[in-house]
C-alpha cells in the first residue's frame, strides 16, 4: 500500500539557531574505532582523496588481514574498514603509519579535505588544486590548535568547477578566473579573494578563526553552520586574522554556479568509476591498483578517477573495460551513480532493514524519480548526500518513507510497504 502527503517545508539554513553539544565527537577515526553490529569500524582520513598505490595496497593488506576484507568509500572520499577486532588497532596503526596515511596521530580525525578529482586531468578546471592540498595538510598537521576541529569539520579545495564547493564545507577555497582564490567560512555568501600562493595558509586562518568563536562563544559546536547567528562574527573575526598573518584579501560574494562529480567513463587524461554503494571487493581494488600508473583519486561521490596521462586511446579503453568486468561502473547510463545507501542490517544494529539489498533490487526502478535516490536503514540516515534527492528511510512497521529533498519544491512524503512497490511510490510521489 502507497500513501502520500505533502508536508512543511523546512527553515532555511539562515534561520537556524545555533547548536550546543553536550558531548565531545564521536566520529570514528584509525585511533579511535567504532563498534558496529559486524565489528569495529576505522575509517581512515585521506586527503583529497589521493591514494598512491602503495598506499591503496597498504588499505588492501588492512581489509585482509584485520576486517572483513572489503573498503568502502564514504561521501567524503576517505575509506572505512569493517569487521576489526577490538584488539588489532595498534596493528592496524602500524601499518597505516608505514604507508604513510598517518602523518600525525593527533590530527588524524581532522584531516577532512576534499578537492577537485579531476584538477588537473581533463581541461575544465582553472588551476590544479594538488598545490593548495598538500600545503593545506602540512599546515593542518603541523598546527596544535587544529586537533580541537571535530572530526566532522570539513575542507573543500575546488578548481574552480563548483563540484567540491557544493558539498557544504565549513571551508571553502574555490580557484577564480583571474587567477586567484575565492575563500569561504561557513555556509553563506560572503567570502575573500586572496592571492592563489595564500591559499593553504588562508583555510587553515579560517578554520582558526572558527575555532576563535568557538572558545569565545562557549558554543560547544563541531561546524560552522552550527553557529547559528554568531556566524555574521566570522567574517571580521576572519578579516583581522588574515590581516595579522599579512595575507592581503578584498570582499567578494560567492559565485553560485555548480558542478556535479565526475561521471563514469574515460575523461580527459583519466579513467573514472563508479563504485556500487561505495562497496569494494578485494578483486576490483586489486584491478584498480593494478590499472594505475601512480595514484588513485577517490572521490565524494563514491567513485574513483584513476589518472592516466599520456596514455593512448586504445589502452584507455581497454583499461576501462577491464575494471567495468569486475561490477565498478563505467558507463554514464547506469542508475547505479544514482543510489546511494547506508550499511543497514546486517552491520548496524539501528538499522530496520537490509536496505543495500532493496536498494540493488529496486535498481532499475531508481530513474523513475527523476532525483537521486539514498536508502537508509533507520532516521539517522548516515552518509546521506547533499542535495537535491529522494530520502528512502525503513521505519520500525517494516515500511519505507520515501521523501524528497529538493530545492525550490515543496517536500512530499510518501509510505510503501514493499521495496517491490518502488516505482509506484516513485510515481506518486513525483506525480
Amino acid at each position: 500500500m502507497l500513501a502520500a502527503m505533502s508536508t512543511a517545508a523546512l527553515p532555511p539554513s539562515s534561520q537556524a539557531t545555533a547548536v550546543s553539544r553536550d558531548r565531545g565527537d564521536a566520529c570514528p577515526g584509525t585511533l579511535r574505532l567504532h563498534g558496529a553490529d559486524d565489528g569495529a569500524l576505522a575509517r581512515i582520513r585521506v586527503p583529497g582523496g589521493v591514494l598512491t598505490t602503495a598506499q591503496a595496497e597498504a588499505l588492501a593488506d588492512a581489509a585482509q588481514r584485520f576486517g572483513d576484507g572489503r573498503l568502502h568509500l564514504t561521501s567524503r572520499g576517505n575509506v572505512q574498514v569493517r569487521g576489526l577486532a577490538d584488539e588489532c588497532g595498534a596493528e592496524l596503526a602500524e601499518l597505516l603509519t608505514g604507508a604513510g596515511l598517518l602523518p600525525s596521530r593527533g590530527h588524524e580525525r581532522v584531516r577532512n579535505i576534499v578537492a577537485s578529482p579531476l584538477s588537473g586531468l581533463d581541461g575544465h578546471g582553472l588551476c590544479d588544486v594538488r598545490p593548495w592540498l598538500i600545503g593545506l595538510d602540512a599546515l593542518l598537521c603541523a598546527n596544535e590548535a587544529a586537533r580541537e576541529l571535530s572530526g566532522r569539520f570539513l575542507f573543500a579545495l575546488d578548481d574552480g568547477r563548483g563540484d567540491v564547493a557544493r558539498l557544504d564545507p565549513d571551508v571553502t577555497v574555490r580557484a577564480t578566473p583571474d587567477g586567484g582564490a575565492l575563500l569561504g567560512l561557513g555556509p553563506g555568501d560572503a567570502a575573500v579573494r586572496v592571492a592563489a600562493v595564500h591559499a593553504a595558509r588562508a583555510a587553515m586562518t579560517a578554520a582558526e578563526t572558527f575555532l576563535d568563536e568557538v572558545r569565545a562563544s562557549g558554543n560547544h559546536v563541531w561546524r560552522v553552520a552550527e553557529l547559528g547567528p554568531a556566524q555574521d562574527r566570522l567574517t571580521h573575526r576572519l578579516h583581522a586574522r588574515l590581516t595579522a598573518a599579512g595575507i592581503a584579501f578584498d570582499e567578494r560574494g560567492r559565485d553560485g554556479g555548480r558542478a556535479d562529480g565526475p561521471p563514469p567513463g574515460i575523461v580527459g587524461a583519466a579513467l573514472s568509476v563508479h563504485v556500487p554503494l561505495g562497496s569494494f571487493s578485494p578483486h576490483q581494488w586489486r584491478e584498480l591498483v593494478r590499472t594505475a600508473p601512480d595514484e588513485l583519486r577517490l572521490t565524494p561521490w563514491r567513485g574513483v578517477v584513476v589518472p592516466m596521462r599520456g596514455a593512448i586511446p586504445d589502452r584507455l579503453t581497454d583499461a576501462l573495460a577491464r575494471l567495468t568486468a569486475t561490477g565498478l561502473v563505467g558507463d554514464p547510463a547506469s542508475p547505479w551513480p544514482r543510489v546511494g545507501a547506508c550499511i543497514g542490517r546486517p552491520g548496524c544494529a539501528k538499522s530496520h532493514a537490509d536496505v543495500r539489498l532493496d536498494a540493488a533490487r529496486g535498481l532499475e526502478a531508481a530513474d523513475g524519480g527523476g532525483l537521486p535516490l539514498y536508502w537508509s536503514g533507520c532516521e539517522r540516515r548516515c552518509g546521506h548526500p547533499r542535495g537535491d534527492r529522494i530520502d528512502v528511510v525503513a521505519g520500525p512497521d517494516g515500511r519505507y518513507r520515501l521523501s524528497t529533498a529538493a530545492a525550490g519544491r515543496e517536500p512530499r512524503t510518501v509510505t510503501m510497504d514493499d521495496p517491490s512497490r518502488l516505482a509506484a511510490a516513485l510515481a506518486a510521489i513525483t506525480s
